[in-house]
């Protein structure tokens, strides 16, 4: 079941450093980049059905052609200020194949006209961010980074305070000019990015670090795993009740539960499965029994009421109590609002203390009619995704697990 693309080279002992990279494979890709012009890499990436790995599955092919359209000084921006709950993949890749990911990112500013990257990484993450430091120097010494090189790419490393919202695109752009982590208004029509009032692209480490594969073995080759749909692989990340958590890669469209069983080892000590939440902590959880023919890709799990999000599965057995699951979501996202939108900053408290009264098994009616009710007045209304996240989380938990919630009522 395991498919090795991304993370072909991730137990290879030392995979990190540059002479360990280059005897696997690393930077091969770049002799057959600059065959190509900037436009025909960007058909290439189109043609591979390449969509985005960070949460949103947007065809990363249509960003590349954004950026590429404007003219002037042009940016590339890596989002990997990982801080979804359930999600750790990215670090992976830092951590075991750093070069992959800068090998990716050379393909991404000569194919949008860009000389200039940044690396946007989680304040959590220092030792992450020390060994991919250290990669990127070795690849200046290298000459495979600098002025020296077929084509000038420059790459700084910005450490993020540990805000969760900065994951948000804009929000990450807004930290990265010195401002206040907060998101932007989306624009009224289809355009890139923009980083000091310059196009941007703004991708996601997994998203980057597949792109050497398909520069080096083209389009279809790519598409040969996966669906039509949800074209090649995805870093699984998988915790919670399960007997071997970790990160295993594997192609889009694989049975869940079977992924669950095979690569997870099934539920921890012989229980039952209760529920998953399958793409992160802010995707809705489904209860196992409607997990039978689900598929790990973008379109089965939205047929089914949720979303494939960042492919962080979080596996719930029969002994979790649904209610104190919602009530630890609730509390961090409660801390993580960012308070720039009101029905964020004040729905996200409101729904935390209400669930208090559950966990103390003092709610009425009216407190579930509150949740209910906040959650409503925060989908929508925003200026980012964050509230309406929190809304479908807090709507998939009561339209799966009421009746837990009932048993804590007076």
């Amino acid at each position: 079941m395991q498919t090795k693309i991304v993370s072909k080279n991730f137990d290879i002992p030392l995979s990190h450093t540059m002479d360990v990279a280059l005897k696997n494979g690393r930077y091969t890709s770049l002799d057959r980049l600059f065959t190509y012009k900037p436009q025909q890499v960007i058909d290439t990436i189109k043609a591979s059905g390449l969509r985005g790995k960070g949460g949103s599955g947007a065809y990363a092919g249509n960003k590349w052609q954004l950026a590429s359209d404007h003219h002037g000084i042009k940016y590339v921006v890596v989002n990997a200020d990982e801080s979804e709950p359930g999600t750790f993949k990215d670090r992976q890749i830092i951590s075991h194949d750093p070069h992959l990911l800068i090998e990716g990112i050379i393909a991404a500013c000569y194919a949008i006209g860009s000389n200039t990257a940044y690396i946007y990484v989680r304040g959590e993450y220092e030792a992450f961010s020390d060994i991919l430091q250290s990669a990127i120097e070795e690849a200046y010494e290298k000459k495979i980074l600098g002025s020296e090189t077929k084509y000038l790419v420059d790459i700084t490393i910005h450490r993020g305070a540990g805000a969760y919202i900065c994951g948000e695109k804009s929000a990450l752009l807004e930290s990265l000019e010195g401002n206040r982590g907060h998101p932007r208004l989306k624009p009224h029509s289809l355009q890139p990015e923009f980083y000091f009032g310059q196009p941007t692209l703004v991708t996601n480490v997994e998203t980057i670090a597949s792109v050497p594969f398909i520069i080096e073995n083209g389009a279809d080759a790519y598409r040969a795993y996966g669906t039509d749909a949800s074209p090649g692989t995805l870093l699984f990340s998988i915790s919670g009740n399960i007997t071997n958590p970790g990160v295993y890669e594997a192609e889009f469209g694989v049975n869940m539960l079977e992924y669950i069983e095979t690569m997870g080892g099934g539920v921890k000590n012989g229980k039952k499965l209760k529920a998953v939440i399958p793409g992160g902590a802010s995707t809705p959880v489904l209860p196992a029994s409607m997990l039978k023919d689900a598929t790990l890709d973008y379109e089965s799990l939205k047929s089914l009421g949720s979303a494939l999000g960042t492919g962080g599965m979080i596996i719930l057995d029969e002994d979790v109590s649904m209610v104190k699951a919602l009530k630890n979501l609730l509390r961090f996202y409660h801390h993580e609002s960012c308070g720039q939108c009101t029905p964020c900053r004040e729905g996200t408290s409101w729904v935390d203390k209400t669930l208090d009264k559950f966990i103390t098994k003092t709610a009425t009616q009216e407190d579930l009619n509150i949740l209910r009710s906040v959650s409503q007045s925060m989908n929508g209304k925003t200026i980012c995704v964050f509230a309406p996240a929190v809304s479908a989380v807090i709507d998939g938990f009561l339209k799966h697990f009421e009746s837990e919630f009932l048993e804590c009522m007076v």
